[in-house]
């Protein structure tokens, strides 16, 4: 199911988490692990002309190779019986990434988002963002990497797939499927009604109209569920679609989410509407495919 698996690495100790979160993955699918870390020089943050017409004086090429043993030594005793390859890029960081995991032809990216809390909402201006907004392969990302799973045997207890029926979520539905398999998870296909007298494109629906609204996704989720003959609970959540998914993921104990992105690439990029509201509020890590 993966034979390779990317990790950025910037040396944090949020960092080092979300390598053995990958690096216990590597080892369920007997796969390589890339680790990827990108300098960027430091004159490259002035946004002044004056910053690049007088750069301080500075060793690329020694800095690079400094940079090339720190990543040579990132936990490297850990990450022993795990094929492990270890680049040092150049440039803006999540162009880097996106570009790398492309041609190496990676087929998960993980990497932690910020913090908790409030700063979870900085996840739109984040690195993360841009690589989920790039990356062709999926992408598992959460502040919650700090707590990996057993190296010797990874799992997730209980999956839940995020299902909007649009065409591409047949994709979304299939991961989650392949992941629930190799995992022997249990798995729930969660779609979101809106809520009793909520408002959509002008249109009001009254607690009656719900019920007749939630009884048809219920139809339609099954029915998906049944042509792709994949086993599991189908949830059909009301409300906001971000605040319905994190409390069915909360209320189910989820191990993990799985959410699409779309394949729409431009200014608007291949995220949907919800997604980075997802990524940044799930209580679980989420696989954005």
């Amino acid at each position: 199911m993966l034979s390779r698996i990317l990790v950025p690495v910037v040396f944090s100790e949020r960092c080092q988490d979300a390598t053995r979160y990958a690096a216990a993955l590597a080892c369920r699918f007997h796969c390589e692990l890339d680790l990827l870390h990108v300098f960027v020089q430091p004159w490259a943050a002035f946004s002044a002309a004056e910053g690049y017409a007088t750069p301080p004086p500075f060793d690329l090429e020694s800095t690079l190779e400094q940079v090339q043993a720190e990543l040579d030594g990132f936990l490297r005793d850990e990450l022993r019986g795990i094929t492990v390859h270890r680049e040092v890029g150049e440039g803006d960081p999540a162009r880097v990434i996106a570009e790398f995991a492309n041609t190496e032809k990676c087929d998960l990216i993980v990497m932690p988002t910020h913090g908790y809390g409030p700063f979870r909402r900085f996840l739109l201006g984040s690195v993360t963002a841009k690589v989920l907004h790039d990356a062709h392969c999926p992408v598992l990302t959460s502040p919650h990497l700090e707590h990996p799973p057993a190296m010797e045997w990874p799992r997730f207890g209980k999956i839940l797939c995020a299902v909007d029926l649009r065409p591409e979520c047949r994709q979304v539905v299939a991961w989650a499927a392949r992941i629930a398999g190799e995992f022997g998870s249990e798995l729930a296909l969660v779609h979101v009604v809106p809520d009793s007298g909520a408002r959509l494109d002008g249109v009001t629906f009254e607690p009656a109209w719900r019920a007749d609204l939630v009884a048809h996704a219920r139809e339609q989720v099954t029915a998906l569920r049944d042509e792709m003959k994949v086993k599991a609970e189908v949830l059909i959540e009301p409300g906001e679609v971000v605040a319905a998914i994190r409390a069915a993921a909360k209320s189910a104990c989820g191990d993990l989410l799985v959410a699409g992105r779309g394949h729409a690439h431009g200014v608007l990029g291949r995220l949907r509407t919800h997604t980075y509201g997802i990524v940044r509020e799930s209580p679980c890590p989420v696989f954005a495919v």
